[in-house]
């Protein structure tokens, strides 16, 4: 049956960073000027379902990488290189591969050099997604629709400082592009009073920790004893055997918790499940406290042992736990050594992931204690087996309890969010996808979310024009709703009152 519906129609929204043009008309997307509206819709089903029920909805950015301080102090950045190259690793490995100088990337040339270095790099990122992002980014954050080049840099730099020096703070831009809330990720030995400020002030936008604990697994690292020293201080808890380090770690859950925190994330090669006494980890966690080498099997064992542990106490206050799984990290030793870690020296993994995971939510799932769930996956190879492994334990009682995440770091692309959706509609219920995330330490970020809606809505689009699902407003408007916003608002179960801050 081939379903059919014509509309015609103007659209207009208030506040909405778009121009809308008549979606009756054929459009046609250029990069010779501005991204025009059609930008990734490829009909008018999809651009109807991206106007109408997808550009209005809220943005809900429940895993990312934002500084905390810098939404607390409202940080008014001093040129388009702090809110766009500071800290962008992507960008960083692109200019790297063009034979960009560290001096220019990560070195101690000055700001408007490095942009340059970046303007230079530009047209070299053809077909890949920076491309695009790079001129959504300065369509949608200063109203400038040159292509970035060489010989438009300077005049697209004192365009764009103009713009930021007139108020577009860290604190603006949320309000700018309709952040109803940020997650942000925090280690469990934060302080978290930059959190405690935001709670305070008068921010639309809601601001909540994630507890992060990846460095309670790290046991026999280098890092672990001055870490387990500074978690003992914050948690007030002396730490002293495995008890007390349990009970430090809980400590300071209960106080995530009391700021709205209600996401866990695991960011790991693969997922832990070899059985593990207490006895036995209690014995391990003797020896790393005492410096002690830590053996490969026994370092599995105590964090197979320590993520149960994380996966109770999410389970028992109703957090959601997010895995990020699959990235090998940090490859280049050389480059570790100078520039440090989260530069762009990472790598999709090449790790077994399905038996693991299956085992860890099965050991949960038998203690009545698996909370909801979000698993990210890097490596295209384990899409399926892991779009399938979640079915197995979704509850029947809380939607979508098993949630197969959204496309994540190197498959955050056209592509690869096809691909998520297309495993998800073709394994699961893609209606109960609690959508995008940007997973981004920039703020200059949150145009993502409009790409992933396009393409979301181009994907729908096709299939009414193929007759593969009906041109209905009233069915494919909500899922498209649901999918932007309204699913992840519903799951998460995140606070609506402020939290009490003293």
């Amino acid at each position: 049956m081939i379903f059919f519906r014509a509309r015609i129609g103007r659209l207009r929204f208030a506040d909405d960073p778009h121009e809308h043009l008549p979606i009756t008309r054929t459009m046609t997307t250029t990069m010779a000027g501005r991204l025009t509206e059609d930008f990734l819709l490829s009909n008018d089903a999809a651009r109807r379902l991206y106007l109408e029920f997808a550009a209005p909805q809220p943005i809900l950015d429940y895993h990312c990488h934002l500084s905390p301080q810098d939404i607390a102090e409202n940080r008014q950045f001093a040129n388009l290189f702090e809110i766009w190259l500071e800290g962008d690793h992507y960008k960083w490995r692109a200019m790297r591969a063009n034979g960009i100088p560290k001096k220019y990337i990560t070195g101690d040339a000055p700001p408007y050099e490095k942009f340059l270095a970046w303007a230079r790099t530009v047209p070299y990122t053809l077909r890949n997604p920076l491309y695009h992002w790079t001129h959504l980014e300065l369509q949608r954050y200063f109203g400038i629709t040159e292509l970035l080049d060489e010989k438009s840099a300077p005049n697209i730099w004192e365009r764009a400082n103009a713009v930021l020096n007139t108020g577009l703070t860290a604190q603006a831009i949320l309000q700018k592009f309709h952040v109803e809330v940020v997650c942000t990720t925090d280690d469990p030995t934060d302080d978290l009073r930059h959190h405690q400020a935001v709670a305070k002030s008068d921010l639309p936008t809601r601001v909540f920790p994630a507890f992060r604990p990846d460095k309670a697994l790290g046991i026999g690292d280098a890092e672990f004893q001055p870490w387990m020293e500074k978690l003992s201080k914050v948690a007030n808890v002396e730490v002293r055997n495995l008890k007390t380090f349990l009970q430090a770690l809980q400590s300071r859950h209960d106080s995530f918790h009391a700021l709205g925190c209600r996401l866990s994330d695991h960011g790991l090669e693969h997922c832990y499940a070899t059985p593990c006494s207490e006895r036995t980890a209690a014995a391990i966690f003797a020896k790393g406290r005492e410096g002690q080498s830590i053996p490969a099997e026994e370092r599995t064992q105590f964090a197979s042992f320590m993520m149960l542990f994380f996966g109770r106490l999410d389970a028992e206050k109703g957090w959601t736990k997010q895995l990020h799984l699959g990235a090998q990290r940090n490859v280049n030793t050389l480059a570790r050594s100078s520039v440090g870690a989260d530069a762009g020296y990472d790598t999709i993994g090449d790790f077994p992931q399905g038996a693991d995971l299956a085992a860890y939510l099965d050991l949960l799932s038998q203690e009545n204690a698996l909370p909801r769930m979000i698993v990210y996956n890097v490596n295209p190879r384990d899409t399926f087996q892991l779009a399938t492994l979640i079915g197995s334990f979704q509850d029947g009682e809380i939607p979508g309890k098993i949630q197969y995440g959204s496309a994540w770091w190197f498959l955050d692309q056209k592509q690869g969010i096809t691909a998520q959706i297309d495993a998800l509609s073709n394994t699961g219920l893609l209606s109960r996808f609690i959508g995008m995330v940007t997973d981004s330490r920039s703020f200059m970020s949150y145009p993502r979310h409009e790409y992933f809606r396009r393409v979301l809505c181009d994907i729908l689009g096709q299939d009414v024009t193929r007759g593969e699902l009906p041109d209905d407003d009233a069915l494919l408007g909500r899922l498209v709703q649901d999918i932007c916003y309204r699913n992840a608002k519903q799951y998460l179960q995140l606070p609506t009152d402020r939290p009490a801050v003293v």
